[in-house]
């Protein structure tokens, strides 16, 4: 069995976890625009509440800009319209919220000169009364909620909000979909 010195100790705790962390972040890439899933926490979901009527909603994680989800919930509401065998629709209710949390990382080993970090109440060398030896990351991802009304090209012609469907399909669907990766 192998026996770690006692300042090897926390290295041979936090090593791993940081390069754990490290490989972890490379790898997160913006939601993309896909229907959510059972058990997944991403993506679009519609729902017909009557005829005319439907909620939409898109959730996007901690890499995706508010922007682009505001854009996929556009997009996701378009085909709904076409879907139902409308062309145009209007934004009865329509909200984007951001939900923050916040996650403490410890890094670094223990001071040498004033001995193991302890948190709060512990009052080392210069008068600190925190852990230095923590980063605090903050995760912020976006909620985007609507509910539509389907129109007739009647109703559209008679209303100033009214969106074509079609139109909203050809400006954003070419972003949403997944590009191929280039090949150098």
């Amino acid at each position: 069995m192998i026996r770690l010195n006692s300042n090897a100790r926390p290295w041979a705790r936090v090593l791993p976890l940081t390069f754990l962390a490290c490989l972890l972040a490379g790898c997160m890439t913006p939601s993309p625009y896909a229907p959510r899933l059972e058990g997944q926490q991403t993506g679009y979901t519609d729902r017909a509440l009557t005829k005319t009527r439907y909620r939409v909603t898109f959730t996007g994680n901690s890499a995706t800009p508010r922007e682009t989800v505001e854009s996929f919930l556009l997009l996701r509401a378009a085909e709904v319209t076409r879907a139902a065998g409308f062309s145009n629709f209007v934004f009865d209710t329509r909200n984007t919220r951001a939900n923050t949390s916040y996650q403490t990382v410890p890094y670094g080993p223990p001071d040498p000169f004033w001995g193991r970090p302890r948190g709060f109440g512990y009052w080392g060398g210069w008068g600190f009364a925190y852990d230095p030896m923590v980063d605090v990351v903050v995760h912020t991802n976006f909620d985007a909620y609507a509910e539509i009304v389907l129109l007739t090209p009647e109703q559209a012609a008679k209303e100033p909000r009214a969106l074509n469907a079609g139109e909203v399909i050809n400006r954003i669907g070419p972003d949403a979909v997944a590009k191929p990766p280039s090949q150098t």
